[in-house]
């Protein structure tokens, strides 16, 4: 019995030291990362700000002070956007992903999956979670066959007897992206009532004390013209912080905005959102002070959003030495010469309308398509491949995503209002030569916002598609909706009938309804444009200009004169007016 009540007493202190304590801890979020693990532009051969190298030296100081613990998420969008991992996804897929490598050296506790993940496809992204020593989350991405969440839903993690729960969400736009075959047999569910479920499911199995979200989706929910009762809207992070209660905290991605804002649930409780931008230049950090409360027996919680840049930090040496091999095959591959360019385009002249930057693309499409007609888009906002020797670097400026390149059929009369469509988010209506050109953010009361003193552009610049093989024009001066005229195709021998149905050659991302050109633009229903899509190629587009550059061996890009904007004389000062707000 003496015995028994020594043990009694030495758990009833044993309990007192645990729960008489301030515990601190800190998490830090990596989002949209994008491939940036080195310190080193690919595409310009120099030395960037923002890496997975710096992070590493941050994570070094975090973890080396005693008062508090460090907790690692990543929020999606790993798998592309540099060489560095495309090469480990298509190139070298006999070794372990050097991403895979990169994270589970660096200690993350988990991450979510991104819809730039899931565009690697199946073959890519299935390996690579199988790699990570830590949960790749997405509890709204299901299994077709089990409907059971393809990824796991949700993690535990636990520091100091402080038990953290941690659910991931995707967001579930990616059939309006990405071709079915690279997510085939997974269902993308509605963020809102998947974060109903599983809380539910977290709160009565596991009881924690912090409940974080960790989201690959965005918090304007009227993005795209959707509003907050847009089934799987794209971007729901904020109406999952606001309806549904039981979280603390809701880490964020996608948009590469930067969040750090306070929000108020249905229950009246606070959340934090809180997400970095992209490409490893900064990270979310959330500094969380726990103090427990004997009277309710549960934990008080203080928390504080950071958004830190990581230009600030020099890259870890360590690091650098532990991926050095990796990083001299990846320079080493991009290095390869692959053929000349007679001419320096540049996406910054696409930006306002016909460009040899566009024409080279739409020409390639055509040539590798046979297709009648095709639609192209900058996919860099400021990307110059200059004349002379070009390289695999050079590929990732000029063409920045894996997309597929697609055949379609469309009627003339849905290329007419893909144009239109394009023209009214792409285009002012310009009402004397004084007006801008492009349509630019304005507040409520209509003055233009700013970013970094620089205008913001109202639509996403690859969404600007010019097309080829047809003659137009586009009349900034007249209404929406009334601003194209088509004079025929190009090929005089061809006639342009707007009942006539026409091969179009198009990427994957617009193919499948992304920007909306085909689905709100050309009136198509979403489910009926995989009908349409005749023929499609297997590996990504960059592959095939790249292929196509090394055996044309020297390539002299021409102004293929297809198209232009009128009036001239409006266009040609707004031209020279705007790029110098948005470039110089």
């Amino acid at each position: 019995m003496k015995n028994f009540r020594i043990i009694i007493a030495l758990f009833f202190l044993f309990s007192i030291n645990i729960y008489s304590q301030t515990v601190k801890l800190k998490i830090i979020e990596t989002t949209d990362v994008h491939g940036a693990i080195f310190p080193y532009d690919y595409g310009k051969a120099t030395e960037r700000n923002g890496s997975l190298a710096q992070l590493a030296t941050l994570l070094k100081e975090e973890r080396s002070r005693l008062d508090h613990e460090v907790i690692l998420l990543s929020g999606g969008d790993i798998l592309q956007g540099t060489p560095a991992v495309y090469y480990y996804n298509f190139e070298d897929t006999s070794h372990t992903h050097l991403l895979a490598q990169v994270m589970n050296y660096l200690d993350y506790d988990a991450g979510t999956v991104g819809n730039h993940d899931i565009e690697t496809g199946h073959i890519v992204y299935d390996r690579f979670c199988k790699s990570l020593d830590f949960p790749w989350l997405a509890a709204n991405a299901v299994s077709e066959e089990t409907w059971d969440p393809y990824f796991k839903p949700y993690t535990i993690i636990e520091k100091k007897n402080i038990k953290i729960a941690v659910l991931g969400l995707i967001t579930p736009w990616i059939p309006h992206w990405l071709p079915k075959k690279l997510w085939d047999g997974i269902i993308f569910e509605d963020m809102v009532e998947t974060a109903e479920k599983w809380t539910k499911i977290i709160k009565e199995k596991e009881d924690p004390d912090l409940m974080v979200g960790l989201f690959h989706s965005g918090v304007d929910y009227e993005y795209g013209a959707a509003d907050r009762n847009t089934p799987k809207n794209e971007n729901a992070s904020l109406i999952v912080a606001e309806d549904v209660p039981g979280f603390d905290l809701i880490f964020v991605g996608h948009d590469h905005t930067g969040w750090n804002k306070w929000v108020t649930n249905i229950d009246g409780d606070s959340v934090l959102i809180l997400g970095a931008t992209s490409s490893a230049r900064d990270i979310a950090s959330a500094e969380i002070e726990f103090i427990y409360n004997e009277t309710k027996k549960k934990w008080d919680k203080n928390i504080i959003g950071n958004i830190v840049e990581l230009k600030y930090y020099q890259p870890d040496s360590s690091f650098m030495e532990m991926f050095g091999n990796q990083f001299e095959i990846t320079k080493e591959y991009v290095s390869k010469e692959i053929g000349e360019f007679t001419e320096t385009i540049s996406s910054q002249n696409a930006i306002f309308g016909p460009a040899l930057f566009t024409d080279f693309l739409n020409s390639i499409q055509l040539e590798i398509t046979g297709a009648d007609i095709s639609f192209a888009a900058p996919l860099s906002f400021n990307a110059t491949i200059d004349s002379g020797k070009i390289y695999v670097n050079d590929m990732f400026e000029l063409y920045r995503y894996e997309n597929l390149l697609y055949t379609m059929e469309l009627t003339g009369g849905e290329i007419k209002d893909y144009l239109e469509y394009t023209a009214e988010k792409w285009f002012n209506v310009m009402k004397n030569e004084d007006d801008y050109l492009l349509n630019y953010r304005t507040d409520n009361e209509g003055k233009t916002l700013h970013n970094n003193n620089k205008p913001m552009l109202e639509g996403q610049y690859y969404n600007f598609d010019a097309a080829a093989g047809i003659d137009y024009v586009i009349d900034v001066s007249k209404p929406k909706g009334n601003r194209v005229t088509i004079f025929g195709m190009s090929d005089t021998s061809k006639v342009f009938d707007e009942d006539k149905i026409y091969k179009v050659a198009l990427n994957s991302y617009r193919g499948n309804g992304g920007g909306g050109h085909l689905t709100v633009g050309s009136k198509i229903d979403k489910d009926e444009l995989s009908e349409r899509i005749i023929n499609s190629t297997e590996k990504d587009f960059r592959f095939f200009i790249m292929k196509w550059i090394e055996k044309m061996k020297i390539v002299s890009p021409k102004s293929l004169n297809n198209w232009k904007i009128v009036p001239e004389d409006w266009w040609k000062e707004a031209k020279y007016r705007e790029s110098k707000l948005l470039f110089d």
